[in-house]
């Protein structure tokens, strides 16, 4: 019994730190080289183990490594209060992570049900990756096939979206597993051709810029100030400054929740914020009320300070931008302490909108955390010529969190075929073209503002003419094939 526990146990911990090892791939760090080979190595793994509740735990310990390494970001907005919320960071991690290491372990799980668990645990893989970007409002960060952003691999999501990259990932990781010498050679096969897709896709020229001009604007306000009634002034000067700051633009863009004022409270402001723009428009992002509800909004002013496009954040934060349930609480008890329409918390906007700026073309919005969600962008009621996203990733730290989320708005633009504006209060300002390359950037923490242009947009990809479609039919064929193999085995 003494010897069992303790393989046991080294199992455990081995599955824990593949897990960590395979997040290397993650951003900032890109190690993609590390995630193929951690992945291959729990597979080995996991094709050894005897049953379900064995496979079940190196399953869930692997993802739990994976996410706590990954997601380690998720203690930072706790430390912005440290003194009141610092205690609760580490358990915010670590739920976190075995929270979703649980769609490891069920994955190990139902990959047994195949005659080849090797080839189920790679179908069940990626089909719960789908069902944790939706599930509970969904949190598809930190996908297995987000360590390909940034390489000639990633073009393969104009085809099939973040699945695809997850499924050719956990193929490639699986082969070696299923067939060694000759598996790993086709392994080898199939990423050279993912690469030459990729190159030959980057290759293909792009549309010239639209000709008007956009600044930029990063006011770099730290968190841990940004509501403090006594900075507010200083930072609206630091965003005017910027707005108006030599040859005015022809659209400026400020970042999400940049204005510490409402304008319900404050109209003034609409004039201050047009005069340092010459009387040429500024997108800003700034809260609005509506009744007893706020929303978090990006405003459109022109010359005259009146607005002339609006659009409200749709996919909150569950528990940070609002708290589920709320409202129900409200009406149910009279609770109004988390209710939205009690303005306690955000009230979530109609859904996704594309404004048209007349000149400037048909944008789609993005408000923070929404960038990350590809079916939402997907869900666009009419093409957009550009994609906008504004946010604060003051939230998100210095080291992981600010670059993951950049990266995964990069990949939106390869699914779409569209370029991305994305300017951040702090974090990652930058230009990224139709093929999801960084063309313009500023340096990351600084106040400053980046004059640009709006890169050109590509045709509907097949991405975004067909969402998932096409990869849940092929994750359909692969677990039909599984399980008619295991039905023959057994005659």
């Amino acid at each position: 019994m003494p010897e069992t526990w303790l393989a046991g146990k080294r199992r455990g911990l081995l599955a824990f730190g593949l897990g960590a090892v395979a997040a290397l791939g993650q951003a900032p760090l890109g190690f993609w080289w590390a995630t193929l080979a951690a992945l291959s190595a729990l597979i080995w793994l996991l094709d050894r183990q005897p049953d379900r509740r064995s496979a079940f735990l190196t399953g869930w310990l692997a993802g739990a490594g994976y996410f706590g390494l990954a997601l380690n970001w998720i203690v930072e907005p706790f430390l912005i209060d440290i003194a009141r919320h610092g205690w609760m960071a580490p358990f915010a991690v670590v739920f976190l992570a075995f929270g979703l290491g649980l769609f490891w372990g069920a994955a190990a799980v139902l990959g047994r049900l195949a005659r080849s668990p090797t080839l189920g645990f790679a179908v069940a893989f990626v089909a719960l990756e789908w069902l944790r970007g939706v599930v509970f409002t969904g949190f598809p960060w930190a996908m297995v096939g987000h360590v390909w952003i940034g390489t000639p691999v990633d073009q393969l999501a104009a085809l099939g979206g973040p699945l695809l990259l997850s499924l050719l990932t956990l193929v490639a990781a699986a082969l070696p597993v299923l067939w060694r010498g000759k598996g790993a050679a086709v392994s080898a096969l199939l990423m050279a051709a993912a690469v030459g897709f990729g190159l030959w896709r980057l290759a293909q020229p792009l549309p010239e810029p639209r000709p008007q001009t956009l600044r930029l604007v990063q006011p770099n306000a730290e968190q841990a100030a940004k509501w403090d009634p006594e900075r507010a002034q200083d930072f609206l000067n630091r965003l005017l400054t910027l707005t108006a700051r030599g040859t005015p633009a022809d659209l400026t863009i400020w970042p999400e929740t940049s204005v510490p004022y409402m304008l319900e409270y404050s109209p003034e402001i609409a004039d201050w914020v047009v005069a340092a723009s010459s009387g040429r428009p500024v997108a800003i992002g700034i809260q609005r009320e509506e009744g007893e509800r706020f929303f978090n909004s990006l405003r459109v002013l022109e010359s005259d300070g009146q607005e002339t496009a609006r659009y409200d954040k749709a996919h909150l934060v569950p528990f940070g931008e609002y708290i589920p349930f709320g409202d129900l609480a409200y009406d149910w008890f009279g609770l109004r302490a988390f209710a939205a329409q009690a303005g306690n918390s955000y009230s979530a906007g109609p859904g996704p909108q594309v404004l048209d700026l007349g000149r400037f073309g048909k944008v789609l919005p993005l408000i923070c955390y929404e960038a990350i969600f590809p079916r939402d962008v997907n869900a666009m009621p009419e093409r957009a010529d550009w994609m906008l996203q504004i946010t604060n990733d003051a939230w998100f730290g210095t080291w992981t969190g600010p670059f993951q989320h950049f990266a995964q708005a990069r990949l939106r633009a390869v699914e779409q075929g569209l370029p991305l504006i994305r300017v951040a209060n702090t974090g990652v300002t930058a230009v990224v073209d139709a093929h999801g390359r960084v063309v313009d950037q500023l340096p990351f923490g600084t106040m400053d503002a980046l004059d640009t242009r709006i890169p050109g947009a590509l045709a509907p990809t097949t991405y975004a003419r067909w969402g998932d479609g096409p990869v849940a039919l092929l994750l359909a064929g692969l677990a039909a094939l599984a399980m008619i193999r295991r039905r023959r085995a057994s005659h």
